[in-house]
């Protein structure tokens, strides 16, 4: 693709919609070069399902010609994490799969399978940096089962799910915050949110998203106070309680670096206004060069 043909093209984002609507410019499904404008091509896959007895994650991470996994196991009877990361080489068994709307691990003792049901996802395209755009799918709340295997025990887990689906050309450097999360209103329906600042967030046409028995709608732009809380437009607020952490900083010479810090716990208060009765989810903070 030609350089002036990039710029006519990033011209039209911000985009979000069904996937037959967007702007010609290659996203997943479709094959993506490894470099444009001399950026690497970021992509990555990152799952979650959420129970009252467990949460468990994992993810494919291919920054260029670098790849990585990671997992993890919050088991909240027993208070304890199992988690696992590494990066990958061609011929090496990868430790992560996610094949179709499937997840599975497999990693010494400990095992996990999980299938996610269709929700109703929602994409956006937005422009990053001069001639670079970036593309995610995000879906969340609906429902999620497996089965969970520490050592000689199996667990199964029936919760709810969500997946983020993101691909681009991002900035050198990169900083965001994010979170995502289920559960359930005040008046008995079912909440999800894909929540962010600093990437994919103009004041349209962005990623955020809430779903209600299902059905997702845009909120405004929002505050991160810290990885403590979120402030809505409306000014109420969704309160976080951490249970467990996951954090890494690491780097690949010469082409990455990633400060990340990723909390699992409870939230409560309002969701964009919409009082909760309870809910699980993630808290992130990510500082990339890359």
């Amino acid at each position: 693709m030609k350089t002036a043909q990039i710029s006519e093209q990033v011209a039209l984002l911000p985009w979000r919609g069904e996937a037959e609507e967007r702007p010609s410019l290659a996203v997943p499904p479709d094959p993506m070069p490894l470099l444009l404008r001399r950026r690497f091509r970021k992509r990555w896959r990152w799952v979650g399902a959420f129970a009252d007895n467990l949460i468990v994650f994992a993810a494919n991470v291919q920054v260029g010609p670098a790849a990585m996994t990671f997992w993890g196991i919050w088991d909240r009877e027993r208070r304890r994490l199992w988690e696992g990361a590494r990066r990958d080489f061609p011929g090496r068994r990868r430790q992560v799969s996610m094949p179709g709307r499937s997840a599975r691990v497999r990693a010494g003792s400990i095992e996990f399978d999980l299938e996610f049901d269709r929700g109703f996802p929602i994409e956006s395209m937005c422009p990053n940096g001069e001639g670079g755009y970036t593309w995610t799918r995000k879906e969340a709340g609906m429902p999620v089962h497996g089965e969970v295997r520490i050592g000689r025990r199996t667990s199964a887990l029936d919760g709810l799910g969500v997946m983020d689906d993101s691909a681009g050309y991002h900035r050198r450097y990169t900083s965001w915050k994010w979170s995502a999360g289920v559960g359930a209103a005040r008046d008995g329906r079912k909440v999800a949110w894909n929540l962010v600042t600093g990437i994919n967030d103009p004041p349209v046409d962005s990623e955020r998203a809430i779903w209600v028995a299902g059905q997702p709608t845009e909120p405004g732009p929002v505050d991160f106070q810290g990885l403590g809380s979120i402030l809505f437009e409306d000014e109420s607020r969704l309160n976080f309680s951490a249970e467990t952490k996951r954090s890494h900083h690491e780097g690949i010479p010469l082409l990455a670096r990633s400060d990340y810090e990723a909390p699992f716990g409870t939230f409560s208060g309002s969701l964009n206004g919409l009082p909760l009765d309870s809910a699980l989810g993630v808290m992130e903070a990510h500082d990339a060069v890359w």
